[in-house]
């Protein structure tokens, strides 16, 4: 696999925007995937450089949470804002790395994204449920470089 785009169809894709909208229906907090092909980079860091250039970092109670994938490196980052993480138990992102690596060896990319997603979402709706008022801050597209 060395393009991006045979990493998820258009189709799998949309499937996934669709989870990261359901799980964003019932929290404050925001959900990002990013795809790319490599990192030049260390993937954490390279998480960290893509959740302040997709403006992660601006979000009003610091809950968003980024999935970042190097597709060629065959690695992927779970990232999670100063407010999400100082609530979450100290297990819950390895815990949601096995969620979504379970799935990523099995080759099932688009459902390995989506358990991810939807976790992340259930943990932020415990800790950021949706208030009246709330808006959607962040794009729910998948970015890609």
């Amino acid at each position: 696999m060395s393009k991006i785009e045979d990493f998820l169809s258009a189709e799998e894709e949309q499937e996934i925007v669709e989870a990261i909208r359901i799980s964003e229906k019932n929290t404050s907090g925001e959900i990002r995937v990013h795809i790319e092909k490599t990192s030049e980079i260390d993937a954490f860091n390279r998480a960290l450089e893509v959740f302040h250039y997709l403006k992660m970092d601006n979000t009003k109670d610091e809950n968003g949470v980024l999935i970042y994938v190097a597709v060629e490196d065959k690695t992927f980052v779970i990232y999670g804002d100063k407010g999400i993480n100082s609530v979450v138990p100290s297990s819950f992102w390895d815990s949601t790395k096995d969620v979504i690596q379970s799935y990523f060896k099995k080759g099932d990319y688009k459902q390995g994204l989506i358990d991810g997603v939807l976790k992340a979402g259930e943990e932020l709706q415990k800790h950021f449920p949706w208030h009246h008022g709330d808006i959607d801050e962040l794009s729910n597209e998948i970015s890609k470089n």
